[in-house]
C-alpha cells in the first residue's frame, strides 16, 4: 500500500483508492505503471510473426483495458501544458564572487578576468555575460543594491 501523503498531484490524490493496488489505480487512471509494458519495443523475432487475431491487428494474448478515470490523465496533461513562472536564480557562491568583482572593479571586465579569484579562468566576456544575467534577476540584484546603499551610508557617516 502506498501512503496518500506521498502523492503530490491533486488529480491523482483525488482519484486514488486505498483498497486497490498501485498498478490497478494507475491503470484505472489511464497512466502507465510499467513503462516497459506500456511502450513495449518488439524484438526482431516478434516483428516477423503475424499479428492478426480475428481480423484485427492485435495480439490475442494481451488484454486491452480501457481506463475508467480518464479525467485524471487529461488533468495532468492540462497541468503540464500550463505556463510556468520562470524562477531563475544564480547560486549564492556565484553571486558572492560576482558582487566581489563588481565592488572591486566596477565595469572593468578585463581587470576582472585577471583577478586572482578567477579560479575557472573565465574570459572577460563570460564574466560580463554573468553580470548581465545577475542584473536581470531583480530579486537578487535588488538585494545587492540595497546592501551596497547601506555600506555607502555607513561609510559616509564614518
Amino acid at each position: 500500500m502506498i501512503s496518500i501523503n506521498l502523492i503530490f498531484s491533486p488529480q491523482v490524490k483525488k482519484a486514488w483508492e486505498q483498497t486497490r493496488t498501485v498498478e490497478q489505480n494507475l491503470n484505472d487512471m489511464g497512466l502507465a505503471y510499467d513503462s516497459n509494458k506500456a511502450l513495449k519495443i518488439p524484438s526482431s523475432k516478434e516483428l516477423l510473426l503475424p499479428m492478426e487475431c480475428d481480423g484485427e491487428n492485435i495480439k490475442c494474448d494481451e488484454e486491452i483495458s480501457v481506463p475508467i478515470k480518464t479525467y485524471v490523465a487529461k488533468g495532468l496533461e492540462e497541468d503540464a501544458k500550463a505556463p510556468r513562472v520562470k524562477n531563475f536564480r544564480l547560486p549564492n557562491n556565484q553571486i558572492t564572487w560576482l558582487t566581489y568583482l563588481m565592488d572591486k572593479y566596477e565595469d572593468d571586465y578585463k581587470a576582472m578576468a585577471k583577478d586572482p579569484k578567477n579560479y575557472y579562468q573565465e574570459t572577460w566576456r563570460q564574466i560580463r555575460n554573468k553580470i548581465k544575467k545577475f542584473k536581470n534577476i531583480p530579486e537578487q540584484y535588488d538585494m545587492y543594491m540595497e546592501s551596497r546603499k547601506k555600506q555607502n551610508s555607513v561609510n559616509s557617516i564614518l
